[in-house]
């Protein structure tokens, strides 16, 4: 369970990589429409069924703004009748529950019962529990696959935030902290580089975090930028390049 007011997911839009939370967010939405529609069309793609009804017949684009961005969406067209996705309607709130989605693969990985919650927020009906854990499955491998992808190239500006969250560990609810670190190559480009979950922000902790910044590939890191006190110098200089200093610019809060 993670917090409801969404702080990772509002601090991961704000750092960068819109385009990456946004296309997850995409994807999620496009499977769910795919198997919505299967059920409105009584068959599968390229499926024969004595329950068909009609055929696919294209797409047309539509765009759903959200606090992720705006997202792309392709509504399949039908050959006869015509499919609207439900959570397009006005005064549907499925925005939260799309949010908490992604929120939660950063966290801890999908669960199930979070994806549920967002097939009823949406309006949807006939998702069977075996897509439901493909989505999740989705979900996580694209999220893990980019929190462990190589860092290629210098990458001279580091700035670093985290925030808490809540978070279930059995029967309690437990505060852990969210460090994340963005970094801009020397083309001027910002990406989010790093998020590492843990029970506290303990120099030790944000430690581990910048060698496993080290190991993807982090180097050539002339500026350290952030408002965490509590990362000391010594720390920092796990990302230093080689001989050369790192500046270290702690911003006061507010």
């Amino acid at each position: 369970m993670t917090d409801d007011r969404l702080p990772l997911a509002e601090l991961l839009s704000k750092a960068g990589d819109g385009d990456f939370l946004r296309g997850v967010a995409e994807a999620v939405v496009q499977l769910l429409m795919a198997t919505d529609v299967e059920g409105v069309i009584g068959a599968g793609r390229h499926e024969r069924s004595g329950e068909r009804t009609t055929y696919r017949n294209g797409y047309r684009d539509r765009t759903l703004d959200t606090r992720l961005g705006s997202l792309q969406l392709r509504i399949p067209k039908l050959r006869q009748g015509s499919y609207f996705p439900p959570f397009l309607e006005p005064r549907k709130t499925s925005e939260k529950a799309l949010v908490a989605v992604i929120q939660e693969a950063w966290v801890s990985g999908v669960s199930t019962r979070r994806v549920d919650d967002l097939v009823q927020a949406m309006g949807l009906t006939g998702i069977s529990k075996s897509t439901v854990s493909k989505l999740c499955k989705d979900i996580d491998d694209r999220v893990n696959a980019f929190l462990d992808r190589p860092l290629i190239g210098d990458w001279p500006y580091l700035w670093l935030d985290a925030t808490y969250l809540k978070q279930r560990e059995g029967s309690r609810i437990v505060s852990v902290a969210a460090i994340i670190a963005v970094a801009a190559n020397t083309d001027g480009k910002r990406e989010i580089v790093g998020l590492h979950i843990g029970p506290s922000e303990a120099e030790t902790f944000w430690a581990t975090f910048l060698k496993s910044l080290v190991r993807r590939g982090l180097h050539g890191t002339k500026l350290v930028i952030s408002e965490l006190a509590k990362i000391g110098c010594t720390t920092l200089q796990i990302v230093k390049r080689p001989q050369a200093k790192v500046g270290v610019s702690v911003l006061p809060k507010g």
